[in-house]
């Protein structure tokens, strides 16, 4: 297990239920204070509370959860002639009262409720869920959750993805909280999987029913938003395990690769804030930083290669990945607002990371040597590279009949290395003070996950 950083833990103490922070400044008053920071922020001191790491702060942590909580409680709707009954207003001086943020509550307020024995907590989280999210279903025909009602009983009938979140927390009401309803939260459940499941598993982000219509954003509709899908995919994940349907959508978005407007993309480190699905390309030039947080769970069972590898970067550049947007040339801030639900997610990543263990990674540690990889940031007339990661590698002679010897190059001037970091084309290899450039990776799987790369590279001659 890794140290959470002392600059995140703090930053959440100090400021949730801040949305934004602005260094230097203070919370983003625009923005102000919303439930998913306040929860999001009790989903990692619910953690912190138990960490030996904290064990000196357990009263601060504990008042905190408290305080976020209580917080919480005062943005639901409690009128029960209101539509809203049961739901969380998005943000504080808002009249919107989403399924989203309901799903994002649930989870967080019965672990404040399981640290504290504040029965309002079990309460509030039995009124989202049976009352709230049931009404929003019921709302339309389909099976997902209406999107919104305001306190005016106005509602926004589209379905969104991003709501198969909320399987997590009905879940734990089904097994554990309340489970006289069992019977409800499982048909809820069971009927948004059948339908959300639909645009999930091709990548949209919700559904209309004023034009019975799947939607993406963007004008072609070809892009999607990285963080709903990846919510969607954590709230399935915990519902069903690996399941076609995320393996579909994870191995989707997690094999689009830079392009030649954004060279630097790796999704290996995170998944860019607009995707184009379509073309299979990222469509912006930053990442996402809170996604590398939400899939830490995924990547420690399923795909370790990307879970060691992201938390080589983050832990790198701590600092930089506390603001929403970060650039994927030089993890610079696309924006200088620090997020509350990208420090808390990355606190879990922290919490929870531990080096992956397998048999090509014991075989490293034995027999590898240390490599620098830097990675490509420009590829078009002058190749440039970032900065150096050291990464370990089993380094080979290439033999002549597996590669095509270009001219001006002899066969001693090519490698092939074995590796557990994902490498891409072009990328920069340093040994032994020889630069390589990586021309070509193979992917080497084994029971269905990633357990190897294998690269051959060729001398940068007069580099």
């Amino acid at each position: 297990m890794d140290t959470v950083p002392s600059a995140y833990y703090q930053f959440v103490i100090d400021y949730a239920p801040y949305v934004y922070v602005i260094p230097e400044s203070g919370p983003d008053l625009t923005t102000g204070k919303a439930v998913l920071a306040a929860s999001f922020a009790i989903d990692f001191l619910c953690e912190a509370y138990s960490a030996k790491q904290f064990e000196s702060n357990k009263i601060a942590i504990y008042n905190k959860i408290v305080e976020l909580a209580d917080w919480i409680l005062t943005q639901q709707c409690t009128d029960p002639a209101k539509k809203a009954y049961g739901g969380f207003k998005s943000a504080e001086t808002g009249t919107y009262y989403y399924s989203v943020d309901a799903c994002r509550v649930i989870p967080s307020l019965l672990r404040a409720y399981e640290l504290t024995s504040e029965a309002d907590y079990l309460n509030a989280a039995k009124l989202a869920g049976y009352i709230f999210l049931k009404a929003m279903q019921n709302k339309q025909t389909y099976g997902g959750f209406a999107r919104s009602a305001t306190f005016a009983d106005v509602f926004a009938l589209q379905m969104d993805v991003e709501c198969l979140y909320g399987l997590i927390g009905l879940r734990m009401l089904a097994e554990t909280y309340d489970t006289a309803n069992a019977a409800t939260y499982q048909s809820m459940m069971s009927k948004a999987v059948d339908f959300l499941c639909e645009g999930f598993e091709n990548l949209w982000l919700y559904y209309d029913p004023a034009d019975s219509s799947w939607h993406r954003v963007g004008l072609s509709e070809n892009e999607v938003y990285d963080d709903p899908l990846a919510y969607a995919l954590l709230g399935l994940y915990d519902y069903e395990g690996w399941s076609l349907s995320c393996q579909k959508v994870y191995n989707f978005i997690n094999s689009i690769k830079a392009s030649a407007q954004y060279p630097a993309y790796n999704p290996a480190i995170c998944w860019a804030g607009y995707i184009d699905v379509v073309s299979r390309f990222p469509a912006c030039d930053y990442y996402d930083a809170v996604t590398t947080g939400i899939l830490w769970k995924i990547r420690r069972d399923r795909d370790k290669p990307c879970f060691a590898f992201s938390m080589k970067i983050v832990d790198k550049h701590q600092s930089e990945f506390m603001f929403w947007g970060v650039k994927h040339s030089d993890y610079s801030c696309v924006e200088n607002k620090q997020a509350m639900a990208t420090v808390c997610w990355l606190a879990q990543l922290f919490f929870n990371y531990q080096e992956p263990l397998t048999p090509f990674t014991r075989f490293l540690r034995a027999k590898g040597e240390n490599l620098e990889m830097y990675s490509v940031r420009e590829a078009s007339e002058q190749v440039t590279y970032g900065e150096a990661v050291d990464i370990l590698a089993v380094v080979s002679p290439v033999r002549v009949e597996e590669v095509l010897v270009e001219p001006g190059y002899l066969i001693n001037d090519y490698i092939t290395v074995y590796t557990f970091a994902p490498l891409r084309h072009h990328d920069k290899i340093r040994r032994k003070g020889e630069d390589y450039e990586v021309l070509g990776v193979q992917t080497f799987n084994f029971a269905g996950e990633t357990a190897y790369f294998k690269a051959n590279c060729r001398r940068l001659i007069g580099h």
